[in-house]
């Protein structure tokens, strides 16, 4: 049975895929000013 957890990982697992294929055709600087801003948003 596909449950919606599984489903759920799956598309984390495709967007950290994307995340670090987009990651590494930045230079570093945007890199690590875009990994800030996401980590401040989930603070909130």
């Amino acid at each position: 049975m596909y449950s919606i957890e599984m489903a759920y990982a799956r598309m984390r697992e495709l967007q950290d895929q994307a995340n670090r294929s987009r990651a590494a055709q930045l230079p570093a600087t945007s890199r690590e000013r875009r990994r800030l801003g996401r980590a401040a948003a989930k603070k909130r």
